[in-house]
């Protein structure tokens, strides 16, 4: 059974008010404009270096205007990893149904596959935000930088069920879960380093059967 993650943020696009109307636009344009300033200055600086009145200059718009948008600033690192956090959830949700339904070691590496295939997709789209997780993921878990560290062990704890759901099938070798994803986890993080670096310059689905192929290669019960 899939482990729930963390709620989902409250995004401040969403909240009570008129929409369609002038009003609505120019809450939502300030709004995106409040995100991407952010996630420029903490790409550049780090997240908790930051302030609230660097992020609302940046944006064009006074101090006190931000928390009109925001609670606070780990409501707004909330809101930019969102969309990325479901993506993500949704492939690994995916992935363990199709692990109920195999019985051989190549369906696993199937379900795998299409599983990695999918996060390459979402770092494609967002390689910003990619860039944000592995610059701050495994800082410690304080302040605004808090729902990043979230993502990150959330992704670890997922992969762990699903190697969990794999052994007890009998389709993966029963060495520690936690052992195996944090291995793979961090080969895959490095990987994405340097294709976020311009390091990479091959095929993205190929590497990805290639960390796949590896990875099961040493875990196969044969």
């Amino acid at each position: 059974m899939s482990t729930a993650g963390p709620e989902p943020p409250r995004v401040p696009a969403d909240r009570p008010g008129p929409v369609g109307g002038k009003r609505d636009r120019n809450r939502r344009r300030r709004t995106q404009a409040l995100l991407d300033a952010a996630l420029e200055l903490f790409l550049a600086r780090g997240i908790q270096p930051v302030s609230v009145e660097a992020i609302a200059a940046s944006a064009g718009l006074a101090k006190g205007s931000f928390y009109r948008y925001f609670a606070d600033k780990r409501e707004l690192v909330a809101a930019l990893l969102a969309p990325v956090s479901a993506a993500l959830a949704e492939a690994f949700d995916a992935c363990q149904v199709a692990l109920t339904d195999v019985d051989d070691p190549l369906a696993v590496f199937l379900a795998y596959q299409v599983l990695g295939v999918t996060l390459a997709e979402v770092v494609t789209e967002r390689p910003d935000i990619a860039r944000l997780y592995l610059q701050e993921g495994r800082g410690p878990a304080s302040g605004a930088r808090a729902p990043v560290v979230e993502l990150s062990r959330t992704l670890v704890e997922r992969a762990v069920e699903l190697t969990r759901e794999a052994q007890a099938r009998g389709l993966l070798r029963p060495v520690d879960p936690r052992v195996s994803t944090l291995t793979v986890v961090g080969a895959a993080e490095r990987l994405l380093q340097a294709y976020l670096d311009g390091d990479w310059q091959g095929d993205g689905e190929e590497l990805v059967r290639e960390v796949v192929g590896i990875a099961l290669g040493g875990l196969s019960p044969e």
